[in-house]
Protein backbone atom coordinates (compact mmCIF):
# COMPACT_ATOMS: atom_id res chain seq x y z
CA UNK A 1 0.00 0.00 0.00
CA UNK A 2 1.78 3.34 -0.88
CA UNK A 3 1.76 5.80 1.82
CA UNK A 4 -0.16 9.04 1.70
CA UNK A 5 2.81 11.21 1.61
CA UNK A 6 5.27 9.64 -0.55
CA UNK A 7 4.71 11.68 -3.80
CA UNK A 8 3.96 14.77 -1.61
CA UNK A 9 7.55 15.20 0.55
CA UNK A 10 10.97 16.14 -1.28
CA UNK A 11 13.86 14.77 -0.66
CA UNK A 12 14.75 17.49 1.99
CA UNK A 13 11.39 16.81 3.63
CA UNK A 14 12.83 13.21 3.90
CA UNK A 15 15.62 14.41 5.91
CA UNK A 16 13.89 16.75 8.20
CA UNK A 17 11.95 13.63 9.05
CA UNK A 18 14.88 11.54 9.93
CA UNK A 19 15.88 14.34 12.02
CA UNK A 20 12.82 14.05 13.99
CA UNK A 21 13.53 10.16 14.26
CA UNK A 22 16.94 10.89 15.37
CA UNK A 23 15.86 12.83 18.26
CA UNK A 24 12.80 10.06 19.44
CA UNK A 25 16.32 7.94 19.43
CA UNK A 26 17.98 10.48 21.76
CA UNK A 27 15.34 10.47 24.51
CA UNK A 28 15.86 6.87 24.43
CA UNK A 29 19.47 6.81 24.81
CA UNK A 30 19.22 9.30 27.46
CA UNK A 31 18.02 6.41 29.63
CA UNK A 32 20.58 4.38 29.07
CA UNK A 33 23.64 6.17 28.16
CA UNK A 34 23.84 10.38 28.26
CA UNK A 35 26.61 10.23 26.50
CA UNK A 36 25.05 9.07 23.08
CA UNK A 37 22.14 10.94 23.64
CA UNK A 38 23.99 14.00 23.94
CA UNK A 39 25.71 12.77 20.36
CA UNK A 40 22.68 11.85 19.02
CA UNK A 41 21.64 15.29 19.67
CA UNK A 42 24.39 16.85 17.28
CA UNK A 43 23.43 14.38 14.91
CA UNK A 44 20.01 15.63 14.63
CA UNK A 45 21.66 18.93 14.68
CA UNK A 46 23.82 17.86 11.41
CA UNK A 47 20.78 16.67 9.58
CA UNK A 48 19.10 19.98 10.58
CA UNK A 49 21.51 21.87 8.05
CA UNK A 50 21.71 19.50 5.55
CA UNK A 51 17.95 19.28 5.06
CA UNK A 52 18.55 22.71 4.35
CA UNK A 53 21.42 22.56 1.52
CA UNK A 54 19.36 19.63 0.05
CA UNK A 55 16.51 21.87 0.03
CA UNK A 56 18.67 24.43 -2.05
CA UNK A 57 19.76 22.25 -4.15
CA UNK A 58 16.91 19.70 -5.21
CA UNK A 59 13.98 22.21 -4.50
CA UNK A 60 11.34 22.23 -1.56
CA UNK A 61 7.77 21.28 -1.08
CA UNK A 62 5.35 23.80 0.94
CA UNK A 63 5.23 21.46 4.06
CA UNK A 64 9.22 21.99 4.48
CA UNK A 65 9.11 25.01 7.05
CA UNK A 66 6.10 23.29 8.76
CA UNK A 67 7.88 20.01 9.14
CA UNK A 68 11.23 21.05 10.06
CA UNK A 69 10.07 23.21 13.22
CA UNK A 70 8.05 19.82 13.73
CA UNK A 71 11.31 18.10 13.81
CA UNK A 72 13.08 20.63 15.52
CA UNK A 73 10.54 20.11 18.71
CA UNK A 74 11.74 16.73 18.71
CA UNK A 75 15.16 16.91 18.15
CA UNK A 76 16.32 20.69 19.67
CA UNK A 77 13.19 20.74 22.30
CA UNK A 78 12.38 17.48 23.92
CA UNK A 79 15.60 15.52 23.41
CA UNK A 80 17.87 18.33 24.85
CA UNK A 81 15.76 18.36 28.21
CA UNK A 82 15.15 14.52 28.51
CA UNK A 83 19.35 14.56 28.14
CA UNK A 84 19.37 17.26 31.00
CA UNK A 85 16.69 15.68 33.21
CA UNK A 86 18.79 11.95 32.81
CA UNK A 87 21.93 13.34 33.71
CA UNK A 88 20.03 15.24 36.69
CA UNK A 89 18.09 12.05 37.92
CA UNK A 90 21.69 9.93 37.71
CA UNK A 91 23.77 12.23 39.73
CA UNK A 92 20.99 12.91 42.14
CA UNK A 93 18.24 10.79 43.87
CA UNK A 94 14.84 11.54 44.26
CA UNK A 95 14.88 10.36 47.41
CA UNK A 96 18.08 12.96 48.99
CA UNK A 97 17.53 15.80 46.80
CA UNK A 98 14.09 16.32 45.66
CA UNK A 99 14.41 19.59 44.98
CA UNK A 100 17.52 19.56 42.50
CA UNK A 101 15.64 16.39 40.70
CA UNK A 102 12.32 18.57 40.62
CA UNK A 103 14.17 21.92 39.11
CA UNK A 104 15.53 20.09 36.48
CA UNK A 105 12.35 18.81 35.18
CA UNK A 106 10.81 21.33 35.94
CA UNK A 107 13.45 23.36 33.90
CA UNK A 108 13.55 20.76 30.79
CA UNK A 109 9.51 21.10 30.88
CA UNK A 110 9.99 25.24 30.51
CA UNK A 111 13.26 24.44 27.98
CA UNK A 112 10.02 22.44 25.92
CA UNK A 113 7.86 24.79 26.38
CA UNK A 114 10.32 27.58 25.14
CA UNK A 115 11.27 25.65 21.94
CA UNK A 116 7.66 24.72 20.89
CA UNK A 117 6.14 28.60 21.18
CA UNK A 118 9.75 29.76 19.82
CA UNK A 119 9.80 27.95 16.68
CA UNK A 120 6.02 28.29 15.78
CA UNK A 121 6.68 31.63 15.97
CA UNK A 122 9.41 31.49 13.95
CA UNK A 123 7.78 29.27 11.39
CA UNK A 124 4.78 32.44 10.94
CA UNK A 125 7.23 35.47 10.98
CA UNK A 126 10.72 34.74 10.09
CA UNK A 127 10.97 31.46 7.89
CA UNK A 128 13.08 32.31 4.70
CA UNK A 129 15.08 35.36 6.98
CA UNK A 130 18.55 36.09 7.11
CA UNK A 131 18.15 36.65 11.18
CA UNK A 132 16.40 35.08 14.31
CA UNK A 133 14.49 37.01 17.41
CA UNK A 134 15.58 34.90 19.92
CA UNK A 135 18.37 31.77 20.87
CA UNK A 136 17.92 29.80 17.84
CA UNK A 137 16.83 25.84 19.30
CA UNK A 138 19.54 23.90 17.16
CA UNK A 139 22.48 26.53 19.17
CA UNK A 140 21.14 25.72 22.64
CA UNK A 141 20.63 21.84 22.17
CA UNK A 142 24.26 22.02 20.63
CA UNK A 143 25.92 23.88 23.62
CA UNK A 144 24.08 21.50 26.11
CA UNK A 145 24.93 18.50 24.52
CA UNK A 146 28.80 19.82 23.52
CA UNK A 147 28.71 20.42 27.72
CA UNK A 148 27.86 16.99 28.15
CA UNK A 149 30.17 15.19 26.32
CA UNK A 150 32.91 18.06 27.26
CA UNK A 151 32.48 16.54 31.03
CA UNK A 152 30.26 19.29 32.46
CA UNK A 153 27.67 17.48 33.83
CA UNK A 154 27.15 19.13 37.55
CA UNK A 155 23.74 18.99 38.40
CA UNK A 156 23.19 22.19 38.99
CA UNK A 157 25.02 23.75 36.24
CA UNK A 158 22.54 21.99 33.77
CA UNK A 159 19.80 23.06 35.46
CA UNK A 160 20.95 26.47 35.40
CA UNK A 161 21.94 26.56 31.46
CA UNK A 162 18.75 24.74 30.39
CA UNK A 163 16.37 27.61 32.32
CA UNK A 164 18.20 30.16 30.93
CA UNK A 165 18.33 29.05 27.48
CA UNK A 166 14.56 28.88 27.93
CA UNK A 167 14.26 32.10 29.05
CA UNK A 168 16.73 33.41 26.12
CA UNK A 169 14.56 31.54 23.35
CA UNK A 170 11.69 33.82 23.91
CA UNK A 171 13.94 37.01 24.28
CA UNK A 172 14.13 39.87 21.53
CA UNK A 173 17.90 39.48 20.87
CA UNK A 174 18.70 39.05 17.28
CA UNK A 175 21.32 36.28 15.53
CA UNK A 176 22.03 36.50 12.34
CA UNK A 177 22.45 33.34 9.98
CA UNK A 178 25.99 31.58 9.97
CA UNK A 179 27.40 32.13 6.77
CA UNK A 180 27.78 29.03 4.80
CA UNK A 181 31.81 28.24 5.61
CA UNK A 182 30.85 29.07 9.03
CA UNK A 183 28.32 26.68 9.62
CA UNK A 184 29.95 24.10 7.62
CA UNK A 185 32.91 24.25 10.11
CA UNK A 186 30.68 23.81 13.08
CA UNK A 187 29.14 20.93 10.75
CA UNK A 188 32.40 19.66 10.49
CA UNK A 189 33.81 19.91 14.70
CA UNK A 190 29.79 18.15 15.03
CA UNK A 191 30.52 15.35 12.87
CA UNK A 192 33.97 14.98 14.65
CA UNK A 193 32.48 14.48 18.46
CA UNK A 194 30.01 12.67 16.44
CA UNK A 195 32.00 9.64 15.05
CA UNK A 196 35.13 9.76 17.54
CA UNK A 197 33.52 6.92 19.58
CA UNK A 198 34.29 4.76 16.74
CA UNK A 199 37.78 5.97 15.44
CA UNK A 200 38.23 5.08 19.30
CA UNK A 201 37.15 1.79 18.47
CA UNK A 202 38.58 1.45 15.82
CA UNK A 203 42.35 2.21 16.74
CA UNK A 204 42.68 1.68 20.34
CA UNK A 205 45.77 3.71 19.90
CA UNK A 206 44.00 7.03 19.17
CA UNK A 207 44.69 9.09 22.47
CA UNK A 208 41.46 9.60 24.05
CA UNK A 209 42.22 13.69 24.91
CA UNK A 210 41.29 13.84 20.73
CA UNK A 211 37.48 13.34 21.27
CA UNK A 212 37.52 15.63 24.38
CA UNK A 213 39.42 18.40 22.33
CA UNK A 214 36.60 18.12 19.84
CA UNK A 215 33.84 18.02 22.21
CA UNK A 216 35.70 21.52 23.57
CA UNK A 217 35.95 23.05 20.02
CA UNK A 218 32.25 22.60 19.89
CA UNK A 219 31.35 23.94 22.85
CA UNK A 220 33.89 27.22 22.20
CA UNK A 221 32.67 27.79 18.98
CA UNK A 222 28.51 27.51 20.13
CA UNK A 223 29.29 29.74 23.05
CA UNK A 224 31.37 31.60 21.00
CA UNK A 225 28.32 32.54 18.39
CA UNK A 226 25.78 32.79 21.14
CA UNK A 227 27.87 35.41 23.16
CA UNK A 228 28.94 37.47 20.37
CA UNK A 229 26.80 36.78 17.63
CA UNK A 230 24.12 39.42 18.55
CA UNK A 231 26.87 42.03 18.24
CA UNK A 232 29.87 41.09 16.16
CA UNK A 233 28.46 38.85 13.63
CA UNK A 234 26.65 40.83 11.21
CA UNK A 235 28.04 40.98 7.15
CA UNK A 236 27.90 39.68 4.20
CA UNK A 237 24.87 41.39 2.94
CA UNK A 238 22.95 41.23 6.78
CA UNK A 239 22.12 44.48 7.81
CA UNK A 240 22.46 44.84 11.86
CA UNK A 241 19.24 45.59 13.74
CA UNK A 242 19.01 49.67 13.97
CA UNK A 243 20.13 49.21 17.60
CA UNK A 244 23.32 47.72 16.38
CA UNK A 245 24.23 50.06 13.83
CA UNK A 246 26.93 52.44 13.61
Amino acid sequence: MPLRFARRLGLADAVTVANAAVGFLAVVAATVDVALAARLVLLAAVADGLDGVVARHRGSTPAGPYLDSLADVASFGVAPAALVAAVVRDGRSFATDPLLVAAGVGAGGLFVAAAVARLGLYTVDEDGARETVGVPTTLAATVLAAAVIAGYTAPLLLVAATAAFALLMGSTVTYPDLHAQDALVMGVVQAAVIVTPAGHMAMSALPAWIGEGFAFALLFLSCGYLLLGPRFYWGDGIRAPPGLRR
